[in-house]
């Protein structure tokens, strides 16, 4: 049987971390910033973890975990 194959969009938006979370990073970032005050952007700045219902989802498309 062959080897099941990694979501393109998953290996560039996602990464694991050691305990096996989900780290993304976060949304509202890339354009329209003047609609947002600067707490929104300085509260969204780096990554976040995914909540653990959408978790299963990104490890179906993951099957062999990410580097």
């Amino acid at each position: 049987m062959p080897k099941m194959k990694t979501k393109s969009g998953v290996k560039k938006r996602f990464k694991f971390t050691a305990t096996g979370k989900v780290k993304h990073g976060v949304v509202g970032k890339r354009h329209r910033l003047m609609s947002h005050n600067a707490k929104y952007i300085r509260q969204n700045r780096g990554t976040d973890v995914l909540s653990k219902s959408d978790v299963d989802h990104v490890k179906k498309w993951a099957p062999y975990g990410l580097k």
